[in-house]
C-alpha cells in the first residue's frame, strides 16, 4: 500500500487488554536469557502485545483493526516514521536493526492479526496449523535467530510454538467464542464428533465436545514429539533451559486439559506445577 492511501495526522492510540507477561503459559525473557538480549525480547512481547489487542478491541470494526496494524507494518518497514508511527512499532524496528535480525517474524505475526480481524472460523486442522505458522511460529523463530539458531533449523521451535498456540486456544475457547464470536477448534472435528459450536455457550462439555477437545490434543502430541527435539539442536544453553522449561509446561498442561473441562473454567497450571516445570526443565537441559 502507497503512503497516500493511509492519510494519518497522528498516531492512533494504543489499545489495551490488560494481558501482560503473568498471562502467558511460559515464561517471556526471563532470567535464564543472556541479560544483553532480555531488553530486545521485551521489546518483541510488547509490540506482539500491542498488536494482538488491536485484533481484539472489541470497540474497533475489521477495517479499523487492518489499517492500524497497516501503521505497525509501515512503522516497521521504514514507510511511517517519526510523530505519525505507533511507538511499539519503532521500538521494534529500532531493535531489530540493533540486532541484526529480520523483521520477517514481525511482519507474519502482524498477518496473523490482520486475519484475526476478519476470519472467525476454521474449518479443518490444516487451516488452524497455516494460521499458526503466522500467528505463533515466528516467535520461536525470532528468538532462535536471536541466539544463534539451531542445528535442526526451525522445524522443532515451530511444533512447539503452534502447540502452545493450540493450547491456549482450548484454554480460551468458551471466552473466544462468547467475546470475539471466534473459533479456532476446527470445524470438522466438531461435526465428526456430533458437536456444534453452539456448545461452546453451554456450562459443561458435552460428549461430543469433549472429544473434540482430545482430538484437538491428539495433534497437539504430535506436536510435541516434533518439539521435543528442540532444546538438544540449540546452540544457546541457555535457550536449550528455557525451551525445556517450556516444553515440560506445555505437556502438563495438554495433560491437565485431558483431565478438566475448559468449558466450566480456564485451565491454569497452579504456581508449584509451573516452578517444577521451570526447574525440571533447567535440569535436564544441564545435565544432558
Amino acid at each position: 500500500m502507497t503512503e497516500a492511501a493511509h492519510p494519518i495526522s497522528e498516531v492512533s492510540p494504543d489499545i489495551s487488554s490488560g494481558k501482560d507477561i503473568a498471562y502467558e503459559n511460559f515464561p517471556v525473557g526471563s532470567w535464564l536469557l543472556p541479560a544483553n538480549l532480555r531488553p530486545h525480547i521485551a521489546t518483541f512481547y510488547h509490540f506482539a502485545r500491542a498488536a494482538d489487542d488491536i485484533a481484539d478491541a472489541l470497540e474497533l470494526s475489521p477495517e479499523v483493526k487492518i489499517n492500524r496494524l497497516d501503521e505497525y507494518e509501515r512503522a516497521l518497514t521504514g514507510l511511517l516514521t517519526g510523530g505519525q508511527a505507533p511507538p511499539k512499532a519503532l521500538s521494534m524496528a529500532a531493535s531489530l536493526t540493533e540486532t541484526q535480525t529480520t523483521h520477517q517474524h514481525c511482519l507474519d505475526l502482524l498477518a496473523a492479526f490482520k486475519q484475526d480481524a476478519t476470519k472467525l472460523r476454521y474449518d479443518n486442522w490444516q487451516e488452524l496449523i497455516d494460521y499458526c505458522q503466522l500467528s505463533a511460529a515466528p516467535v520461536g523463530r525470532y528468538l532462535l535467530d536471536l541466539h544463534g539458531g539451531s542445528r535442526d533449523g526451525y522445524g522443532p521451535s515451530d511444533a512447539l510454538c503452534n502447540a502452545l498456540q493450540i493450547l491456549n486456544h482450548l484454554q480460551d475457547c468458551k471466552d473466544d467464542y462468547q467475546t470475539l464470536d471466534r473459533v479456532y477448534l476446527p470445524s470438522d472435528i466438531l461435526a465428526r464428533h456430533g458437536s456444534k459450536i453452539e456448545n461452546l455457550k453451554a456450562t459443561e462439555s458435552t460428549p461430543g465436545l469433549r472429544q473434540s477437545l482430545d482430538k484437538i490434543l491428539d495433534g497437539v502430541d504430535e506436536l510435541m514429539q516434533e518439539a521435543s527435539k528442540l532444546p538438544a539442536g540449540l546452540l544457546s544453553r541457555r535457550l536449550a533451559m528455557e525451551s525445556q522449561a517450556i516444553i515440560n509446561i506445555a505437556n502438563q498442561l495438554s495433560r491437565k486439559l485431558r483431565q478438566n473441562d475448559p468449558i466450566k473454567s480456564r485451565i491454569e497450571l497452579s504456581k508449584p506445577q509451573y516452578l517444577m516445570c521451570c526447574l525440571t526443565g533447567i535440569l535436564k537441559a544441564l545435565f544432558r
